[in-house]
């Protein structure tokens, strides 16, 4: 592997959501990540299909080892990695990893520069610890989620992309590379507490801001950002389709008026909030009078802040997109490309999703586990 983390050594404890994400992104800039699946699932159903196959893009650019961490001879020659590692990451619910022999103490004690990632919903402690969760529940709890949907229906789930990895997956990253910093100068290794529901508060930081400013309404739809002022909001255009507008700054709002041809002097005053619902109609029969292709031929390129709002068949096909490389192929699966980039780092991803213990013996042998141990090992099915 190439890029700026090539080097670093990365244990993933599979799971769902956060914890590959976050382990993708760190194979992506280059780290030698294997995952370690549960050998008792390799081959089984999953709950989510496309898991151990091609289209687990979240899987791409690691090699998988599955073990029977039932068995105390796994548990052995895990530890024996970890030894080896720079990093392991899980997002089991506190107390799981204790319960296999593979908890922090045990596994710094055996390495003691490891960096021990852990992403939960609602952290290690507290109340909620141990209770059952998701991305819609942690963002919920942040109240973040009370934030987003239109006025005259409940709060919206932004997908699983706020909770799960936004305020999950990326903040375990930045944690996990944080400590591995830290320990260029203390030679120790620690233990990154990642939760779910802090992740999403924090990712909501200038809303914060904003609502203790008195500038931010806990009405939806109401506010600058989330789709109160009719100069920031995406509008129904002539052919089904939709577009985004973003002017907020008052030369890119002139522009749009500009452009569009409006000359009704309600406009003029952008921030009187008390306009924004008559305004937000009126630009809205404006935008329905022609297509999606045609306001783009009219806006897109221009400093209105304007973007057509895309399926994800439509967002590769984009000139934009596809001279940047935004997206790639792998083994004929369209995804997102490695982000972001680096001037003279460069990442190059040529690792396929793995299935489950498609690469156990190999990984053991890379890792410097004898011939004769990995025998056993695959005599008595513990791999």
């Amino acid at each position: 592997m190439t890029g700026p983390l090539a080097g670093i050594r990365v244990i993933e404890m599979v799971g769902l959501g956060p914890c590959p994400f976050a382990a993708m992104m760190l194979a992506d800039m280059g780290a030698e990540v294997i995952r370690i699946d549960r050998k008792t699932l390799a081959g089984a159903a999953n709950p989510f299909p496309m898991l151990g196959t091609k289209f687990d893009v979240m899987a791409r650019g690691r090699r998988s080892l599955a073990l029977d961490l039932k068995q105390p001879e796994a548990v052995e020659i895990l530890l024996q990695l970890i030894e080896q590692a720079d990093v392991l990451i899980e997002g089991f619910r506190p107390g799981v990893m204790e319960r296999l022999g593979l908890g922090p103490a045990v596994c710094l004690a055996r390495n003691a520069k490891l960096v021990y990632g852990r992403i939960t919903g609602w952290g290690q402690t507290g109340p909620l610890a141990q209770s059952a969760g998701h991305d819609i529940n942690y963002l919920a709890l942040s109240g973040m989620l009370h934030a987003i949907g239109r006025a005259d229906s409940p709060p919206a789930p932004p997908l699983n992309l706020v909770g799960d990895f936004g305020g999950g997956a990326m903040m375990l990253a930045f944690g996990v590379l944080c400590a591995l910093l830290e320990t260029k100068n203390s030679g120790k290794g620690q233990v990154v507490d990642a939760a779910m529901v802090e992740g999403s508060a924090l990712l909501g930081a200038m809303i914060y801001g904003l609502k203790a400013f008195g500038s931010w309404s806990d009405q939806r739809e109401a506010n600058l950002l989330d789709g109160g002022a009719h100069f920031y909001d995406t509008y129904r255009c002539a052919d089904e389709k939709y577009i985004s507008i973003g002017a907020i700054e008052p030369q890119f709002y002139a522009l749009l008026l500009r452009l569009c041809k409006i000359t009704d002097a309600e406009f003029d005053d952008q921030m009187n909030v008390n306009t924004w619902p008559a305004l937000s109609a009126k630009l809205s029969a404006i935008f329905s009078s022609k297509s999606q292709k045609e306001w783009c031929s009219l806006l897109e390129g221009s400093d209105v802040c304007f973007a057509p709002v895309l399926d994800m068949t439509e967002a590769a096909q984009h000139p934009h997109n596809q001279a940047r490389g935004t997206f790639i192929e792998i083994d004929g699966v369209k995804q997102p490309a490695p982000a972001p980039r680096f001037s003279r780092s460069k990442t190059k991803l040529n690792v396929a999703p793995a299935s489950p213990g498609q690469h156990s013996e190999a990984v053991l042998k890379d890792w410097n586990i004898s011939e004769q141990v990995i025998a056993t090992l695959l005599e008595r099915k513990i791999i």
